[in-house]
């Protein structure tokens, strides 16, 4: 789990000043690196890392090809990750971690399956979506069981907020997917009525509510843990239509 974007009480500010206050106050638990996660740092990030700028990326030339672009926000210790990577190459893959141990291990994990379509930035998602993603380029943003804050007082620093989708939504491409997945059935709720009031989005369940677990997302140790004790495992898919 991963968090992004824990927003502390603020002063009233102009809009725009206090969102990016807000969202610049996470809770980073940074933890010890491992020998191996030090050394993938030192090997892997000059080629796979990625540095937080005040202008949008040109993903292409960085790719060096014209593919789909799927990004990843809070991909903890990267293991499905990189394996959607490797399942995937005909897809580009961004990944987005505030925990430095978590990128190392990412990094190691992409050099051992030799998977080379996928770069990462060590920084908040929210200044990278702001400032280094352009408008519509993005097929499809992942946010993968993210820190829940599951006590009610709590509940405001949960990412996904109504002005964080409409930020998804400039940086989706027409037609663009945004996909959730949660094991907290309050936080599924929660993103179910975010989402479903936010405009320009459709959401992809026959249902109105949830999607069954898609192939591609591969399903974790955890998860499947969970899954075996009777833990229930959410699912949200959403269309950018506008």
């Amino acid at each position: 789990m991963s968090e992004q974007q824990h927003p502390t009480d603020q002063p009233e500010q102009p809009q725009e000043e206090k969102f990016l206050r807000k969202i610049r106050s996470f809770v980073l638990r940074e933890g010890r690196l491992t020998k191996g996660q030090q050394r993938s740092l030192d090997l892997f990030w000059p080629t796979m890392g990625l540095q937080y700028q005040t202008e949008a990326y040109n993903f292409e030339q960085i790719f060096g090809r014209q593919a789909p672009l799927v990004l990843e926000i809070g991909f903890g210790m990267g293991k499905s990750l990189v394996q959607m990577a490797k399942e995937a190459p005909e897809k580009d893959f961004i990944g987005i971690e505030v925990h430095k141990p978590g990128v190392g291990a990412c990094l190691g994990e992409a050099e051992t399956h030799g998977v080379k379509n996928l770069r990462l930035f060590e920084h908040d998602a929210v200044e990278i979506l702001e400032h280094c993603v352009a408008d519509n380029s993005l097929d499809t943003v992942q946010l993968f069981f993210p820190d829940p804050w599951h006590k009610k007082r709590h509940h405001k620093r949960r990412i996904v907020q109504p002005e964080f989708v409409q930020l998804l939504r400039r940086k989706l491409k027409p037609g663009g997917v945004f996909h959730m997945a949660t094991d907290w059935e309050n936080y599924a709720e929660h993103m179910l009525e975010v989402m479903s009031t936010a405009e320009g989005y459709q959401n992809q369940s026959a249902t109105n509510d949830y999607v069954p677990r898609p192939d591609h997302r591969p399903l974790t140790k955890f998860e499947n843990r969970g899954v075996n004790l009777g833990h229930g495992v959410w699912d949200l898919m959403f269309k950018k239509v506008n």
